[in-house]
């Protein structure tokens, strides 16, 4: 039997015109994107259909906007898509954790807003910058990470472990490009630094968490038995406190995305689809794992194959 896994990308993925043919084909994503703007309080449709680029790639907008494209498409196929477990890159996780029915849509799209905000709050107040590091094993660029921290000048830590050869690390901003060079000069084929507003996953954005921790922790969790793969743990959960736990310390800690999907194909999952804007995760999918099915959801045509 071919067990299949929902994935739902995280920063990096947006897109003006996003979801905008999925309202003209469903009138049920008109209703779910109305409802949020009611629920956000500014017009995040016309952000999504429209930009500019520049406001759309602000995250305290990026981030409600990549939830919606996944929660719509879960909303247009309702049960018309079966599938085993899910897993979302970084906010990608709050979409997954509505796909497996542990948080109410109401719910989640307010915890994304906040963490959104917060963090874009956060790296006002705290300058981070993020580099992808590319050709480079994962105990190296931990042990550089580590050396640069030590140095005392600023923080640097592992970030995402998005496929083998390719993690991002996160920290101060002038300290990690004035040293970036270091990872170069250790071995790495590529440097490259992000579009981002601060040190996502990272220490820095330690003021974010403990005002997100208040939020989770009023919110509330169901148990699921469809297992969401969780970013900390690269396992999957299904107990609402397990999964609120695991939530509150995925702003500051790494995405293991390389381990979960490792630790998936263990679990004999075999068929991985991408829900949501664009490829990103299905590339790394390809590149971390062997014989398996991987497609992606994303506009009007990909939905009207489904139903």
């Amino acid at each position: 039997m071919m067990k299949t896994a929902l994935l739902f990308a995280g920063q990096g993925s947006q897109y003006v015109g996003m979801m905008k043919d999925l309202s003209e084909e469903f009138p049920i994503a008109n209703e779910i994107l109305n409802k949020a703007n009611d629920i956000l309080g500014y017009d995040i449709k016309s952000i999504c259909f429209d930009g500019p680029k520049d406001v759309l790639t602000e995250t305290r907008y990026t981030q409600p906007a990549l939830f919606l494209h996944g929660s719509v498409i879960m909303g247009i196929l309702a049960g018309n898509h079966d599938f085993t477990v899910t897993a979302g890159h970084s906010v990608g996780e709050y979409a997954a954790l509505y796909a497996s029915k542990v948080l109410a849509f109401d719910d989640a799209l307010r915890l994304v807003a906040l963490r959104g905000k917060l963090m874009f709050e956060a790296g006002e107040h705290q300058p981070g910058t993020m580099f992808a590091v590319i050709g480079m094993k994962d105990e190296k660029v931990e042990e550089i990470c580590k050396d640069l921290t030590e140095g005392g000048g600023g923080i640097v830590v592992t970030a995402n472990y998005n496929s083998p050869g390719q993690i991002v690390i996160s920290g101060s901003r002038d300290y990690l490009r004035e040293n970036i060079n270091a990872f170069k000069e250790a071995g790495a084929r590529m440097t490259m630094e992000l579009n981002v507003s601060g040190a996502f996953h990272s220490p820095l954005v330690q003021p974010a968490k403990e005002e997100l921790e208040k939020a989770i922790n009023s919110t509330e969790f169901r148990n699921t038995d469809k297992p969401v793969y969780s970013n900390v743990f690269a396992k999957p959960l299904t107990n609402a406190d397990d999964i609120k736990n695991a939530l509150i310390l995925q702003l500051t800690s790494p995405v293991r995305w390389t381990q979960t999907l490792s630790n998936m194909q263990q679990d004999h999952i075999n068929r991985f689809v991408e829900i949501g804007p664009g490829k990103v995760l299905q590339g790394l999918v390809k590149r971390t794992l062997k014989d398996i099915e991987i497609e992606g959801i994303d506009k009007a045509n990909d939905i009207k194959k489904k139903l």
